[in-house]
């Protein structure tokens, strides 16, 4: 995979010898003001900033437009577009944020603004240097993504009770694979103890029946939150920046 456009060193006219050192920026494919759509956190107000690229390729992703493109946008300008919304709440997305070193720099530059902030990540990258006091919904992904070989397991060391894991859940498949690692690695025990924040259980739109899933998580008592994708259901499930 190419590195991420924050990762290279910047290059003169000729690409030969580096160029002078430039502000910090990220490559940006969208800003936006939005509900909150999934997570403990739904259905709050939220500014979204979601970066450019992603190692993944979920069989499920309803954001492959991330993928490529986007727009480079210097860090000071990130910051004053996320006051102008003025919302107390924001949320780093991707793609996958955490491949781009300056996404840690934005974190704690908002975080020292006062902001609360909101890291939702694959589960891919390493997270055990964030910022503390910063919020991670971090994905485990279930085989039917078809990147479970890409979980860093190791990351749930990092998790505490500000935190949350999330299964996105295809099928039955990945009901009982989800099931399994919720107790096997004694995440409804952490939960109950309160040095994690939630379980969430998460349908693909579409793929799935969501009675059925709740059903299930009825059937065999698990501590988790179903949750559907809030902002689907009140925009068209295809809209880009809600």
């Amino acid at each position: 995979m190419t590195a991420p456009d924050d990762l290279r060193a910047p290059m003169t006219s000729t690409d030969s010898t580096p160029a002078p050192t430039k502000a910090p920026f990220l490559r940006i494919t969208e800003i936006f003001h939005s509900i909150q759509g999934e997570s403990t956190w739904v259905g709050s107000p939220c500014t979204f900033i979601r970066l450019t690229g992603c190692p993944l390729r979920c069989a499920w992703c309803d954001t492959e437009y991330s993928f490529h493109g986007g727009e480079r946008m210097e860090l000071d300008a990130i910051m004053e577009r996320v006051r102008e919304i003025g919302c107390p709440v924001v949320e780093i997305t991707g793609g996958e944020p955490l491949i781009h070193k300056n996404a840690f720099v934005l974190a704690n530059r908002l975080l020292e603004e006062g902001f609360t902030v909101l890291v939702e990540t694959s589960g891919s990258e390493d997270i055990g240097t964030l910022d503390p006091r910063v919020h991670v919904i971090m994905d485990l992904k279930c085989p039917g993504s078809g990147e479970m070989a890409r979980n860093r397991w190791e990351n749930l060391e990092h998790l505490d009770e500000r935190d949350e894991v999330k299964f996105v859940i295809l099928d039955r498949a990945d009901y009982e694979w989800a099931r399994a690692v919720v107790r096997e690695r004694e995440l409804d025990r952490r939960v109950h103890e309160g040095t994690l924040r939630a379980i969430l259980f998460s349908p693909v739109w579409d793929a799935i029946d969501r009675q059925e899933l709740a059903e299930w998580i009825l059937e065999d008592g698990l501590p988790v939150r179903f949750q559907t994708q809030l902002h689907k259901h009140i925009w068209d499930p295809m809209r880009k920046g809600v």
